[in-house]
């Protein structure tokens, strides 16, 4: 059983930029493909960026290409989400996910993490 813990979200004005993290536990983060994914109130949970075992791949939703990046430190068994120009339309609960295995790109997720919460203001 992997336990995924996300930090980092906060009220940000718009332009500014924040860094979530996602720390693992339970298991090793290298045997996971790791994504991002967040819940704007009223709206369905949609991806935002996920990345391979070795992490020299990874896949962008097109509303966040540019402007954010995701990282993982296997070592520390940490994913990061870098998040630069944040606009307001990017207000959500952002959740750390995990899918066993090297497959690519992501299918499914086997484990979620709680969620932080990331608000922009205009």
């Amino acid at each position: 059983q992997v336990q995924l813990v996300e930090s980092g979200g906060e009220l940000v004005q718009a332009g500014g930029s924040l860094r979530l993290s996602c720390a693992a536990s339970g298991g090793s983060s290298s045997n996971y493909v790791m994504g991002w994914f967040r819940q704007a109130p009223g709206k369905e949970r949609e991806i935002v960026a996920t990345i391979n075992w070795s992490g020299d791949r990874t896949l962008y939703a097109d509303s966040v290409k540019g402007r954010f990046t995701i990282s993982r430190a296997n070592a520390q068994n940490t994913v990061y989400l870098e998040m630069n120009g944040l606009k307001p339309e990017d207000t959500a609960v952002y959740y750390c996910a995990a899918k066993y295995g090297t497959t690519w790109p992501m299918y499914g997720v086997d484990y979620w993490g709680q969620g932080t919460q990331v608000t922009v203001s205009s």
